[in-house]
């Protein structure tokens, strides 16, 4: 497991020419640290603990605002998911680990409702001890947040504070064709403030279709027995200036300082040898060489959850046999890139419209009921059209439809909005050429895929 936080995708939303001076704050405390710890046990050992095989995704949601020359410019809603998979695990304890980093942000300026797009990709690889430090090269980009935690090689007793060095990593190659990471350096202090007990998480109640599609015990809702999560609050400032580049340069903007402080609160499952969720506040100030200031304001929030493949040849089979069961035509079951797929050919809605007609959420009603055996698992919803007519975008309306799909399985709660994500592709990806009428109705269509990298 390893630790990620804000994403370059913050900067690309709001780079503007504007001029402006810099004022910096003190830190604030991180949201929600009225806990109640105790500090009765003794001293602790932490470390990573990895495992060959072993697959996890974190889910982190960051509420930002974003100022440009000290005004209030936006607000944003960012979400990165990151899918990670333990290829090797090292004598040393170190584990080598593959990455892949999605991003995804809603910048309309509300602070609730947000929607979530899937968003740019991208993958890397990288060793980390199990200490917490890594070891990457600078073609990888993610995650930005590097060497946090990072832990001591003696016990450490609550109360007791240590200092470990670190580093942001931060992707600028769009704003000023940066080709390495723009690295900030920092000094984060530690300080482990004792245990919380986690609370039971009881047994989701499945759909007769579910449990039967679900042999395999890492496919079912398991409970998670109350244990205890160690907090550990970190905290750092950064800074830097960046030297001002050749006299050829001297007209292209480019970052020329960075400061900021990140203010955290680390629940760590210690059995496990991993993070189990974290919270934070953060602020970040970027100045550039014409005088622009960028600056963010910001709390984030992140789980981490560990996930079995669902895509295997007995899943798909299982599921395939309930939809014949249930009844349902048009809906086929399949292996993915990022999951088992159902995809739904012919998908009813009101002429070149998004709006589901009734007999299509009906059947969304029992792949609901599907879904619901894979509580660990993010959805992805894909639209496809056939060739459309009226002069409508094929594009926008297979976004628009991926998203009524979305809306309408949020509406059911089998995810919620920060768990579904949508996308479109247009007429762009059909199955069968759009040369007849039965063709054109098997190409619009919608993917439902339980996501399992």
């Amino acid at each position: 497991m390893f630790h990620k936080k804000r994403t370059p995708i913050t900067f690309l939303a709001i780079y503007i020419a504007l001029s402006g001076a810099i004022v910096f704050a003190q830190n604030k405390p991180v949201q929600g640290s009225t806990y109640q710890y105790n500090t009765s046990g003794g001293p602790v050992v932490f470390e990573f603990k990895y495992k060959e095989g072993d697959n996890s995704r974190i889910l982190s949601t960051v509420n930002e605002d974003v100022y440009v020359n000290r005004r209030l410019d936006h607000h944003a809603v960012i979400l990165n998911r990151i899918s990670n998979t333990v290829t090797e695990v090292k004598p040393d304890g170190s584990g080598t680990h593959n990455s892949t980093f999605m991003t995804t942000e809603d910048s309309t300026g509300s602070l609730t409702g947000a929607k979530f797009s899937w968003g740019e990709e991208y993958n890397s690889i990288f060793d980390r001890s199990k200490k917490g430090i890594y070891s990457i090269e600078d073609k990888y980009f993610m995650p930005t947040v590097r060497d946090v935690p990072a832990f001591p090689d003696k016990p450490i007793a609550p109360g007791e504070s240590w200092t470990a060095q670190g580093h942001e990593a931060h992707d600028l190659r769009r704003q000023f064709n940066l080709q390495t990471p723009y690295k900030v350096p920092f000094t984060a202090t530690y300080t482990y403030l004792g245990t919380v007990n986690r609370e039971k998480t009881d047994v989701k109640t499945m759909s007769y279709a579910a449990s039967s599609a679900s042999k395999e015990s890492n496919n079912k809702a398991t409970v998670k027995e109350s244990n205890i999560l160690h907090v550990i609050n970190v905290k750092y400032n950064l800074y830097t200036e960046t030297p001002r580049p050749d006299i050829n340069a001297m007209y292209s903007d480019y970052p020329v300082m960075m400061m900021g402080y990140s203010d955290e609160l680390i629940f760590w499952d210690n059995e496990k040898g991993a993070i189990d969720h974290y919270s934070e506040t953060f602020r970040i100030i970027m100045e550039t060489s014409l005088g622009n200031i960028l600056e963010f304001r910001g709390i984030a929030h992140a789980e981490i959850t560990e996930f079995s493949r669902t895509a295997t040849d007995e899943n798909v089979e299982d599921i395939q046999n309930i939809v014949e069961q249930l009844g349902l035509e048009n809906v086929t079951v399949k292996k993915s890139d990022k999951g088992l797929t159902l995809s739904i050919e012919n998908i009813q809605f009101k002429p070149e419209s998004s709006e589901l007609v009734d007999s299509e959420k009906e059947k969304l009603d029992q792949i609901a009921k599907i879904i619901e055996a894979y509580p660990n698992n993010d959805i992805l919803i894909s639209g496809h059209t056939a060739v459309a007519a009226g002069g409508v975008d094929p594009q926008i309306l297979s976004e628009q439809r991926a998203q009524s799909v979305a809306d309408y399985l949020i509406q059911l709660g089998v995810k919620d909005q920060y768990h579904i994500f949508t996308q479109g592709f247009g007429d762009k990806k059909p199955i069968v050429p759009n040369n007849t009428q039965a063709n054109r109705a098997k190409n619009r269509r919608v993917e439902i895929t339980i996501i399992d990298k």
